[in-house]
This record gives C-alpha cells, structure tokens and sequence, in this order.
C-alpha cells in the first residue's frame, strides 16, 4: 500500500511500505476512505514531538471501511464504515475507566501517527478497535464525520468543557485555524453571549464570523484588550482559550481574561510559554490544559446527525490521497492558500 511516511523533521515521503497486519486480537484493518491533515502533524515535521521517529506514516483521524477484525473484536464487522477516532483505548486502565482516555495506560492514548503508524495511508490498523472506532450513522458523510476524529473533541473538551463555558459567557478564542475555528462551532452550543476571535490572518477571520464569531479581530489592527473591555464593563472575557500554540499567544490569553476567569489552553506548544505568576496571582484565575479524551465524540455525532452541528465548513481542500505531498503544502502554507482543513479521499474503485 501507499502510505505518507515520517523521516525526520521537514522530511514526508508518500511512498510504498506494507499493508499493516492484525497483531492483536483487539484490532481493525480499515480502509482509508476519507483522511486529514492535522496542525499536530506540521508540529511533528517541526521536530516538536521527538517520540515521532524515523520511517513512522503519520496521520492520526480517519473515516473508513472495516475490512479485517481480530478474534477479540465484538462490535465491528467487515464492511462497517467507521469514525477512526485520534485517542485509542484499552477501556480497562485506571483513566479509561474514569473516561481520561488521552492518558491510556494499557496502550491506548494518542498512539496513532505518533508512537504506532497512523491513518494517512490506505490501510491502518486500529488498536482496541471496538473502544476506539465509532459507527458512521446512515445519513452523514464522511467529510462531516471526520472533523469529529480530533479537532471538534479537542475544541468542545479542551475549550469549552474544561473552560467551563456558560450560558451569557464572553469567550475570546485566540487563533482562527482549525482548532480555534472549531472552538467557535463548539462554544456556540453553550450560548455564549459573545465570542471573539483573534488572529492575524484575514481569511481566517472571515471564516471565523462564518462560523459564528460575533466580533473577529486582527491584533496588526485592532485594540484586542480595548474591546474586550468594552463589551464586559472593563473586566475583561469570561474564558478566554488559546488556539495557537506560540508563547505570545498564551500570554496574550492571560491578559485578556477577567478576575476570576478561565484560560483555556488548546493549542499544541513546541517551546515554553511564560507564566506570569507575579502579576495573575491576585486574579484567581483558573488555567487548564488537555489532551483530548474523545469521551464527546458520541455527544458530538448526535449533533451532526441531528443537523444541529455542521463541520462541512470547516473543508476548503479536497485532494485524492495520491496528492497527500501537495495538500500537506496547501496546509502547510494556510497564510498564502487560505486551507482550513484538507480532505484526502480514496479514487473511486481503489
């Protein structure tokens, strides 16, 4: 099969490796139907997770077909399509049963494209695969289905979960990627009174107000902290979350959250961030982190299928999967292409 394989930092090749094989009795063969490209896989060219190592197929969200199970596998069958979900687990560790699945210790966690080979291929072995696979429901497409593999999980648990949004909130979310673009779709289910988005980037911010930012501002122009203020009496937002994953991005967060707020940190950061402890400390702000659990990920495809949550926006590319070195340069440049996500699908009959 064809696979986009990892060789060190700035180096992908799609190039031929092995069709993966059941190893355990717990896993799925699927085929690769329908795959993205995700912020964390340009982290992992940077040279920002060293777990990565040579000769890895990256790729960690999927939508397919079951074509092969393991003996222990009871709730799958060949021919199944399939949400192949970014966080695997072995459901019986001490956090898998408390719903923590991101910190598996039976296996599982974030595994895929980072520690195991992941999704962007033909085939992908999925570990745990009845824990870690989801039904595509009759009626949703495989493009609304995917962004619900990381990025719609990640911005509702991450964001707005651990955020502790509120009904009347004003929620300020810097970075207008698709992270923080999906915090938007996310947010609005708490009906905030307001949200704001930040970025630098105009097609972005246009993007953002299209899915449901009330107010978008770009930091080169706009007085971010000034308007914050005027919208909430000179306290400052209710939660703010960060959608980037650069230190000036955290610090700017920080500073734009009320006494008594919360900061929300989502984005991936390669390099430290400054906390600055001697002038928050009498806030009595709450800052949380997190790695995706995907315990809303069944929350989350009730929406879409009930129609109340629409992820298909979110797409700007589409590409076969004999494209992946071109829509990882799409992606990758997103200032110059105006990508939000890609979309990379099977020829018809492969």
């Amino acid at each position: 099969m064809k696979a986009l394989v990892f060789h060190g930092p700035g180096k992908r090749s799609w190039e031929d490796v092995p069709d993966p094989r059941i190893t355990d009795p717990t896993d799925a063969i699927v085929r690769v139907d329908a795959v993205t490209i995700c912020g964390t896989d340009l982290h992992i060219l940077g040279g920002d997770v060293p777990e990565v190592t040579d000769g890895r197929i990256l790729g960690h969200e999927a939508v397919g077909t079951v074509v092969e199970v393991g003996p222990s596998v009871q709730n799958l069958a060949p021919g199944d399509r399939v949400l192949v979900s970014c966080i695997t687990s072995c459901g019986r560790c001490r956090f898998c049963r408390e719903g923590r699945y991101g910190q598996c210790l039976g296996g599982g966690g974030w595994i895929l494209g980072h520690l195991v080979d992941g999704t962007q291929a033909e085939l992908v072995r999925v570990p745990f695969a009845d824990n870690s696979t989801h039904r595509v429901p009759e009626g949703v497409s495989d493009e609304q289905m995917l962004m619900l593999a990381d990025i719609l999980p990640t911005s509702y648990e991450v964001g707005v979960l651990n955020g502790c949004v509120r009904p009347a909130d004003v929620v300020v979310i810097v970075g207008a990627g698709p992270i923080g673009l999906a915090a938007i779709l996310a947010t609005r289910l708490l009906s905030p009174s307001h949200v704001v988005a930040v970025d630098l980037a105009d097609s972005r911010l246009e993007a953002a107000r299209e899915l449901g930012a009330d107010l978008a501002l770009n930091p080169g122009r706009d007085d971010v902290a000034a308007v914050v203020r005027d919208l909430t009496d000179g306290l400052g937002a209710d939660v703010t979350m960060e959608a980037v994953g650069v230190p000036a991005t955290f610090e700017q967060a920080v500073e734009l959250v009320r006494p008594g707020g919360h900061v929300a940190n989502i984005g991936v950061h390669g390099a430290p961030a400054t906390l600055h402890l001697e002038s928050i400390w009498i806030k009595d702000l709450t800052i949380t982190t997190g790695l995706v659990d995907t315990h809303s990920t069944p929350t989350l495809i009730g929406l879409v299928r009930s129609g109340k949550l629409d992820t298909s926006p979110m797409i700007t590319h589409r590409f076969t999967l004999d494209e992946f070195e071109e829509a990882y340069d799409v992606f990758g440049r997103a200032a110059e292409t105006g990508a939000l996500k890609v979309l990379l699908t099977a020829k018809p009959g492969d």
